[in-house]
């Protein structure tokens, strides 16, 4: 009987059930664990990388679907864009008034030491001009003294 009692005891266990649901997202927990970002721009991020690759961004598009104001939604583009997340790039057509703007979103935080341009498929009479160009620093040279030119 006590070898009974223990098959009974072995085929009572507790299982756990889990209801996927099919809309979900797959990301990386990179930006989640940073802790120089706000709270603002990893959720607004964290919207960014759920949507479908061919989601047309917007800034009332994201405002509508954060549901924070355009100044909120600025803000954290900008911190998102400060921290190497996001890459926007304005596009210029062959006269050079601005045509369009464009964003890259990435799921870690990028060096941007290219131009963005060489990497757009846009075409070559539309030239990306970068909001915040990387420019090198200046070697600054002592200026010599003797024999000044006059």
């Amino acid at each position: 009987m006590a070898k009974n009692k223990k098959n009974d005891n072995e085929s009572k266990s507790t299982v756990f059930r889990v209801e996927k649901t099919k809309n979900y997202t797959v990301m990386s927990n990179y930006h989640l664990k940073s802790k120089t970002m706000s709270l603002r721009a990893k959720g607004l991020l964290t919207l960014m990388l759920s949507l479908p690759e061919d989601w047309d961004f917007s800034l009332k598009g994201l405002e509508k679907l954060s549901g924070d104001g355009m100044t909120s939604v600025r803000s954290a583009l900008k911190e998102l864009e400060k921290a190497g997340y996001v890459k926007r790039g304005r596009f210029r057509n062959e006269l050079g008034q601005l045509k369009g703007t464009e964003y890259f979103i990435y799921e870690q935080p990028q060096l941007f030491n290219t131009h963005i341009s060489d990497v757009s498929d846009k075409p070559t009479s539309e030239k990306l001009i970068l909001d915040k160009p990387i420019s090198e620093q200046p070697i600054l040279g002592e200026p010599t003294l003797e024999n000044p030119i006059l």
